[in-house]
């Protein structure tokens, strides 16, 4: 269910975005966040803002950023759009294209930090083995 207020007039712009994604959003989605368990969905309205990623079980947006992005424009707009989101208690975490680029695994690491942190449980260990025995964290991560 979308989060409220919803601005419906943005579906089709979302459904642009997702087809259009950027190489970075694809990687993301594809290679990490498509199979993510609690689920992330893309593109995703919240009010009047498109969110690149966003996990309603924990209310968390992933936000992926280029180079536009780091204009003063833009960061000012950025500030507004983050304080509306945590206003509906949204947390958003960001990340730039370069660190997709050259750091992958450090940002689906870091996602999945925040996710366990919201869930209340230490992530996995280094090798996927949850820290967490009886049912704990692995009942949270399956459909």
């Amino acid at each position: 269910m979308a989060e409220r207020p919803y601005n419906a007039t943005l579906s089709k712009r979302a459904r642009k975005l997702r087809i259009n994604a950027t190489k970075q959003e694809n990687r993301l989605w594809y290679e990490y966040l498509r199979d993510f368990r609690p689920r992330f969905t893309r593109q995703r309205i919240v009010g009047s803002y498109i969110l690149d990623f966003y996990c309603g079980a924990f209310k968390l947006a992933v936000e992926l950023d280029g180079g536009q992005h780091y204009e003063s424009e833009s960061v000012e707009y950025d500030k507004i759009r983050t304080k509306f989101l945590e206003s509906l208690r949204i947390k958003v975490i960001r990340f730039s294209n370069i660190d997709i680029d050259k750091s992958f695994e450090g940002v689906c690491n870091s996602i999945a930090d925040d996710v366990h942190a919201l869930l209340g449980q230490p992530p996995p260990s280094a090798d996927g083995t949850p820290l967490v025995s009886e049912g704990g964290m692995d009942s949270a991560f399956t459909d």
